[in-house]
């Protein structure tokens, strides 16, 4: 009498770009709760202030932009106060860069796992963005704050509505965007790393290439073109839009910006789906 054995999944070589196993990826959902929870706290761990440091880094941002960007240089952020107009851009660009860093750099930071233990690879980056989508949630918590201030103190007409639902759209996209140029920026990096030297020159360099400083209606027309063509360019006018009732903000941006995130976050899925295994003999 022969004995059919029924196993969950199978390890084979034989790896298409198409063939996602969502059953085994849900598998692992504990395996991604716990490295969230582990680079959270890992970051925390034997220091005076704990999470705290995720708010102060973003309010030492915020205060240089004010004292050089506003006072020194000049530069008109539109009738917002200061204050509101840079910490905004300043929460945005922080989830984006950091989850763009952290997801880029998946396979030099975590080979020693890749190479003893198997897990869908998709699950490490993941992680990583999920685990500064935390962080970016405790900054928005201090944005929210300050825009309740100054909506019951200082008279700023903030109109609560339907228009708040571009909040977790407009960091919905961003991070999505963030994980899929990272993760096709890891893939090439294994092979090629002194473009890896380029990663952190290329992403300070797209900071001004962002309304993150100035807002979208100050650029020059010549200019503007420029500025648009970036996929993020929208989703920062959208979220101050939604926040303070300004920004330039247009649906067919909009669209072509979400289907070029769309279209950027499938093809690294698939393809890092592909190589991921292949390229740990590489590193």
């Amino acid at each position: 009498m022969s004995i059919t054995n029924k196993w969950d999944w199978e390890i084979g070589k034989n790896v298409t770009t198409w063939n996602w196993n969502l059953k085994e990826i849900w598998a692992y959902r504990h395996l991604l709760i716990n490295l969230v929870k582990r680079d959270f706290t890992l970051n925390y761990q034997q220091t005076i202030l704990g999470p705290l440091w995720s708010l102060l880094q973003p309010v030492f941002t915020l205060i240089t932009y004010v004292i050089v960007f506003r006072n020194l240089v000049g530069l008109s952020v539109g009738t917002l106060p200061p204050i509101l107009f840079y910490f905004s851009g300043i929460v945005l660009w922080n989830f984006f860069s950091e989850s763009f860093t952290g997801t880029s750099n998946t396979f030099k930071e975590h080979f020693y796992l890749f190479s003893k233990v198997y897990f869908p690879r998709i699950i490490m980056p993941v992680s990583v963005v999920c685990t500064h989508f935390l962080r970016c949630l405790l900054q928005l918590a201090l944005l929210i704050l300050l825009v309740l201030y100054y909506w019951l103190f200082r008279n700023i007409n903030i109109h609560f509505g339907l228009n708040l639902l571009g909040v977790p759209l407009s960091i919905l996209l961003v991070g999505s965007l963030g994980l899929g140029v990272g993760l096709i920026i890891s893939l090439i990096t294994v092979k090629y790393r002194d473009i890896a030297n380029m990663v952190s020159l290329g992403i300070r360099l797209l900071m001004f290439m962002t309304p993150v400083i100035y807002p979208l209606a100050s650029v020059r027309p010549s200019l503007k073109w420029i500025v648009e063509a970036n996929p993020l360019t929208v989703y920062f006018e959208l979220f101050r839009f939604s926040l303070f009732g300004e920004g330039t903000v247009s649906y067919l941006n909009l669209l072509v910006s979400t289907l070029i995130t769309l279209g950027i976050l499938l093809t690294a899925l698939l393809v890092f789906n592909k190589k991921s295994n292949s390229l740990l003999d590489i590193v």
